[in-house]
Parts: structure tokens; sequence; C-alpha cells
């Protein structure tokens, strides 16, 4: 039986690195198993904030990639500033370690850009496309944002082709993320965001979101939308479980990925402080680890407290060695930002996290869908940013059972988010 077509629009694609790359290349990469041909529409020329060859490998062997030159304004903005080499990963200074070029850079970035940089993409997407899709009979397409000027691809092509297939992946909500407030819009330029927003859920056939919540948001906003999240590949790596050898075994609280002021959980930082400073013990063993990037600010305050010996900060490392860290780890930090609004966002990271069998440690905000998942996995807790004396209780009985050998891996229900069911999930929408 022919495999049907389906041309995936996506701006992050290996050698890109950090989590966006990963939820099209794994679904590209299961998706022949259930008859679908997935091709891959990138650009020639992107402006990548991470890069990580060793995905590469999961890029399948056979499959077309096509490509054409994007235009972005990064690498001018970049040369201003180099602080705007952020914006790319969607990270920002905020309240007072923001400088007159930060503010400036993201006035521009908000209001001439709109839906974002990537913008001078579309016009010449959409016709190279419409030839190809002509000629190659593709009857489906994703496009997946951010940067969600993708999505506008998706619109063009949808006006072009009113039986085409469209479905609009969002990885991250559009103004309904944690930082759209932060980028100082007029009126008119948060009108326009919204309308252009609203045009893609009104005409793409489906929306995807990776959280219960963000479902749901788009849903009330006029979307066909369905929620699957992100997940873990099982040939990533298997279980590995440490066992306390020697009186060299640390206790590690380890943090993989970008931390940014945003999601910053400074009570989690003060309740370690005060267990170092007072419980001997605790302060014997323990370390703090951060695989990734971690902001300037963020590392400074820790280094300035009783944890600083504490500390093995190895910067960015491949995605194979992070997950390597992960399972040399007791215990696993994920967070989020404080807002309400952000309890939709579930990091990728977690269901790597989810795979190591370890426990995890979340912040964010109160009825968070992470927490959803912990509960359901037994996988470990979630916590807001008020909360201080019970993420301390919390530590200490996790740091008892490790001392006792008693520290078990005994997560359940992960299996339901092993990239080839969630694969197998999106062919059953697709149909």
């Amino acid at each position: 039986m022919e495999q049907k077509k389906i041309l995936i629009i996506t701006y992050y694609w290996p050698p890109a690195g950090g989590p966006g790359v990963q939820r099209w290349l794994k679904f590209a990469k299961y998706l022949p198993d259930f008859g679908w041909k997935p091709i891959i529409y990138t650009p020639e020329n992107p402006s990548y904030p991470l890069l990580d060859e060793t995905l590469m490998k999961d890029v399948p062997e056979n499959i077309e990639i096509v490509r054409t030159k994007i235009w972005e304004p990064y690498q001018l903005a970049e040369k201003l500033n180099k602080s705007n080499k952020k914006f790319k990963a969607g990270q920002f200074d905020v309240g007072k370690n923001q400088s007159w070029k930060s503010k400036l850079s993201i006035w521009v970035r908000g209001n001439f850009f709109i839906p974002d940089a990537r913008v001078f993409w579309v016009k010449p997407s959409v016709q190279f496309l419409e030839k190809y899709i002509k000629e190659n009979k593709i009857d489906t397409i994703v496009t997946s944002g951010p940067p969600h000027s993708l999505h506008l691809i998706g619109l063009g092509l949808k006006n072009k082709f009113s039986n085409l297939k469209w479905i609009a992946d969002f990885r991250d909500p559009w103004t309904e993320i944690s930082y759209y407030k932060h980028l100082k819009l007029t009126k008119s330029s948060d009108k326009k965001h919204r309308q252009l927003e609203s045009a893609v859920f009104k005409n793409a056939d489906i929306t995807l979101a990776t959280s219960y919540t963000d479902a749901d948001n788009f849903r009330k906003a006029g979307a066909n939308a369905f929620c699957i999240t992100n997940g873990f590949d099982e040939s990533d790596g298997s279980k590995k479980v440490k066992a306390l050898k020697n009186a060299e075994d640390k206790f590690t609280l380890s943090y993989i990925g970008v931390l940014e002021q945003l999601r910053n959980p400074k009570n989690l930082w003060k309740a370690l402080d005060e267990l170092v400073r007072d419980n001997v013990e605790f302060a014997k063993y323990f370390s703090l680890k951060f695989v990734g990037r971690i902001d300037d600010k963020i590392l400074h305050s820790i280094e300035n407290s009783n944890l600083k010996n504490h500390i093995l900060n190895l910067g960015y490392l491949s995605h194979g060695k992070a997950v390597e860290e992960m399972q040399n780890s007791e215990m696993l930090l994920i967070t989020n930002f404080p807002n309400e609004s952000s309890k939709g966002i579930i990091p990728g990271k977690i269901f790597e996290y989810l795979a190591s069998g370890k426990q995890i440690l979340s912040f964010g905000p109160d009825k968070a869908d992470v927490s959803k998942i912990l509960e359901e996995t037994s996988a470990g807790k979630h916590f807001s940013y008020h909360d201080s004396e019970t993420v301390k209780t919390f530590i200490l009985e996790k740091f008892n059972l490790w001392k006792n050998g008693n520290l078990s891996e005994n997560t359940q229900n992960i299996e339901q988010f092993a990239r080839k069911s969630l694969t197998k999930q999106l062919t059953e929408i697709l149909s």
C-alpha cells in the first residue's frame, strides 16, 4: 500500500539543538510505521540558538528534505547587542536587569516583526510550496510554531488549496505565552498578533497543543484542538539504577536545560541553603548540578550563598550526554513560569525525566498540567513558588531514603508518553 504524504513545515531541524526540534523529528521517525511518508520543509540558512549534532542520528535515512533560503534580522540584532541572542530562545532580561538596548530590542521585536522575525520567510515559502504541493500531489501539511510565522505559511497555502488538510502545531502558545506581555506591544500590534492567531485557529483543520490546558484554551478561541504532549524516545537510553556505592557518592539534584530569570525558583535555593547550613549530614552529601545554560545572574546569586561549594556547573552538553547526567542524579528539577496563564506549559524535558525513573521536583503555578502528570505517574511532586517548608520536607524525606539505600524507582503509567505511542495518536487524529 502506498504511503500517504505529509509535508512538515518546521524552522527547527537537526543540527538545531534544544527541545523544540525533537517533537517533529520523532514524529517523522515513527510516521512511516503507520503508513505516512514525511517530507520536511525547513530553512537552508537558519540562525539557531543551540546546535546538537547528535540529533542527526534520528533523521530517517531516506527522508526527503526541501530547503529554501531565509532572511532573518537576528544576525544584525546580535551585532548591535549581544544579549539579543537570548531572544531566539525566547528569553529576556527582566525588571532591573534590562538595559536600554534590551528595552529597545524587545520593543522592535514585538512591534516590527509580527508575529516574529522569521516573517520574511512567509511569502517566498508560500510561492515555492504552492508549486511543490501541486507537482508532488500533497494533501496534508503541518506547520510547527514557534516561530508562529510558520503558521502564516499554512494560512497562505490553505487559501490557495481549500482541500488541503492543515495541522497547525503549537509547541508553545502564541498570545498566551508568558513572555508575550513583556514584548512592549502597541495597541495596534497587539491587535494584529491576535487577529493572525485567530485566523490560524479558524482556518486550520486541526490545531495541536502540547498540554491539556492549551488545548482547552485553543478550543475556547475557536480552534478544532487536540492535545498530543511531547514525550520520550525509548531508543534514547534505558533506565539505569544508580545505587549508593561508596562514601564519595553524592545526593545529586540536577537541572538540565536553559534556566532564565522568569523561571527562577528562589524558594528552592533558600530551602537548599538552609538545609546545607543546618543539616551536617545533608551538607556532606548534597550536590547541585547544572547541565545547560544557566542565567549568569541566577548563578551569581547561588554562588553567594551556602550552596557555593555544592555546585557542579557542566555547561551545555549534547543530548546524549545530558541523558547520561540525568541517570547520574537522584532528583531532577524542572521549573515553569509562576503566573497562572502558564499552568498549561509542560516542558518537553519532563518526559525524559520520566523515562529516567528519577524523582522529579517541579516548580510552577498551582494546578499545573505538570502536576497532573506527576500524580498519574508517581514520579515526584509539584510546588508553587511560595512553598518553602514543604519543599524542604520533601527533599529531606528523599535524602533520608537515599541514605538508607531505599530511594527506589517506582514510576508507573509512563508508556503513554513514549514517542511511538504519541505518533500513533497523531495518525489517528490525521485519519
